[in-house]
């Protein structure tokens, strides 16, 4: 994964680059409208896999996988409150993650195309776990850097509250992404060669 496959068309992935990631929480302990831009995702292709189940009669895929550590570059933008904390600026920001537990659970229909029966995978749905997160925004609040450092020390010692309320957007990006990768695969080769009896 890290240098791509060419025979599925599936570029390198490090990094991984998602063009755009739109959030916007109106309520909540995280009411934030953010967006990040030309997100480069480093360490996601070293991924350890812990299990894989597939089920040919209900015609679903399972697999759990590992990512030791993970480091997320992006441009952000955004406005609003964290835990009643007023937050705003734009410019580049950082992130380490590390000892990431995510579940990869996909439904498949069957296609007939020249004879052989190949999977499409209609629904992808990502569930994951971070251990930790250290988490850096530059230039918030217009560059005030006492601010600024104030709510990244802030940001950090709450930084799984701030995950958890934006997880579910970003499990629903990755799946997508992962998505269009599977179906790269099971669009190339039939059932009766990735699965022979």
């Amino acid at each position: 994964m890290a240098e791509g496959i060419p025979d599925f068309g599936i570029p390198s992935c490090e990094p991984l680059i998602i063009p755009e990631v739109v959030i916007d929480q109106g309520n909540g302990p995280v009411a934030v409208k953010s967006t990040y831009k030309d997100i480069e995702v480093f360490g996601a292709s070293q991924f350890l896999i812990k299990n894989i189940k597939i089920d040919l009669e209900k015609d679903r895929v399972k697999i759990k996988i590992f990512i030791p550590k993970m480091q997320i570059n992006t441009n952000y933008s955004m406005q609003g409150q964290i835990l009643l904390m007023p937050i705003r600026g734009s410019g580049l920001s950082f992130g380490n993650y590390t000892n990431i537990d995510a579940t990869i659970s996909m439904k498949a229909e069957r296609i007939n195309k020249s004879a052989e029966i190949y999977y499409n995978i209609k629904d992808c749905y990502i569930d994951f776990n971070i251990g930790h997160a250290k988490l850096k925004f530059e230039n918030l609040f217009n560059g005030n850097q006492e601010l600024g450092d104030g709510m990244n020390l802030f940001l950090n010692d709450n930084w799984k509250t701030v995950a958890d309320e934006i997880k579910p957007v970003v499990e629903e990006q990755l799946a997508g992404i992962f998505k269009r990768f599977s179906n790269k695969i099971f669009h190339k080769y039939p059932l009766s060669m990735l699965f022979p009896e």
